[in-house]
């Protein structure tokens, strides 16, 4: 009979790659096809900003006169949508993931997503999502980490 702890470990791992693969179907739904972030309109030639910071600058300096919800789409929005990436990347490749590989597979995903919308045209390069949405990968990882750590001091505490 297997451990308890193993066999708790191997749900969550399942659990875990079925999350990400809905997050993963979601994700490239409102990336690639979703008429609401103007993925329905294809655009005649190809759309791109490859200066750093250039956006998002922009997005913080004219908030008052951009919508609200634009300046929340564009800025948390792309760090929000790639949390669950960084926090569930460890299951999914099923090992030990550190910090700095959960960022480098983030920024994979998202140049990946940014190459396609690109090519595609229905959406625009832009290396400031590719730095929003990186950071987003980065801060799912440490939420991730530390109720990890959370938890298994719980655990210990609950053997005593």
């Amino acid at each position: 009979m297997k451990n308890p702890n193993v066999r708790k470990r191997d749900i969550i791992r399942v659990l875990s790659r079925i999350c990400f693969g809905i997050y993963m179907i979601i994700l490239v739904y409102f990336l690639l096809l979703s008429d609401g972030f103007g993925r329905g309109n294809k655009y005649i030639d190809f759309r791109y900003n490859l200066i750093p910071f250039r956006e998002i600058i922009r997005f913080i300096k004219y908030r008052n006169y951009i919508d609200f919800y634009s300046v929340v789409v564009n800025l948390i929005g792309n760090v929000a949508a790639f949390m669950p990436f960084g926090a569930l990347i460890r299951w999914v490749v099923n090992k030990k993931v550190r910090w700095y590989q959960a960022v480098l597979y983030t920024l994979l995903f998202s140049l990946s997503v940014e190459l396609l919308q690109l090519v595609a045209k229905v959406g625009v390069f832009d290396v400031d999502d590719l730095i929003l949405n990186t950071v987003g990968g980065l801060f799912g990882f440490w939420v991730y980490y530390i109720l990890l750590l959370v938890n298994r001091r719980r655990e210990r505490n609950a053997e005593r």
